[in-house]
């Protein structure tokens, strides 16, 4: 029997790679990665990280990337057409990384629909803590690449995500344990999906409108 052709939505992040973990675990074949970029095409709409690293994480796990220029105006026709142009390729699915936002999961139901493709959310409702440590465990490396100021110490800009880092959100009551209302952001560099894994060589610190940002300057693809 043949696996269901499926192309994962990639913000870069943890949530987008453990969805995309998950759903090849129980057997659906991630034939794409699809990344909605800004105009200027340099960085991703969602987590703002560079759009050349996610194409090093696309060529790292060996999945190719469709990285779709758009706006905040035009975001949800521009991904309704690279979806239809994946429909051409077999694609019967679409992977998408929330956990509990309903507005989140009312537009990947009704897009999804509208657009004649299974909507999948391997993650949703999923108890926070346990995600978390299932994604140490799984053997995902991430890091904090984005915070907000006002509501995280800088000292976690660069912070590995493991059991220390749970540690030091969980009994913070103004912080959303995996940063769904977009408390910090992560950016993942190896893992189960990973046939090599990211080096990151030269980052740099900017704190900017409120927050503050790992930027990665300088990386290299390496074998494990």
């Amino acid at each position: 029997m043949a696996m269901l052709k499926v192309v994962a939505t990639w913000s870069g992040g943890k949530e987008s790679s453990f969805a995309c973990y998950k759903a090849i675990s129980v057997g659906l074949e991630v034939s794409y990665l699809l990344n909605m970029v800004t105009v200027g095409a340099k960085r991703s709409m969602t987590h703002g990280i560079k759009s050349e690293l996610l194409l090093a994480q696309s060529e790292a796990m060996g999945i190719p990337i469709i990285q779709r220029k758009t706006s905040w105006k035009d975001y949800e026709k521009d991904f309704k057409e690279e979806v239809l142009k994946l429909k051409q390729f077999g694609i019967k699915g679409v992977i998408f990384g929330d956990i509990n936002l309903n507005e989140h999961r009312d537009w990947d139901e009704r897009v999804s629909n509208e657009l004649g493709v299974e909507p999948l959310l391997p993650l949703w409702e999923q108890n926070y803590t346990k995600l978390l440590e299932d994604f140490i465990k799984a053997g995902f490396e991430a890091f904090v690449v984005t915070l907000k100021a006002n509501l995280l110490s800088e000292k976690l800009l660069g912070h590995r995500i493991d059991r220390e880092f749970i540690k030091e959100l969980i009994n913070n009551p103004n912080v959303d344990l995996c940063g769904e209302a977009g408390e910090y952001h992560t950016f993942v560099t190896d893992g189960p999906l990973f046939k090599k894994r990211i080096k990151l060589l030269e980052v740099e610190k900017i704190l900017n409108n409120g927050y503050w940002f790992w930027d990665i300057a300088k990386y290299e693809i390496c074998c494990k």
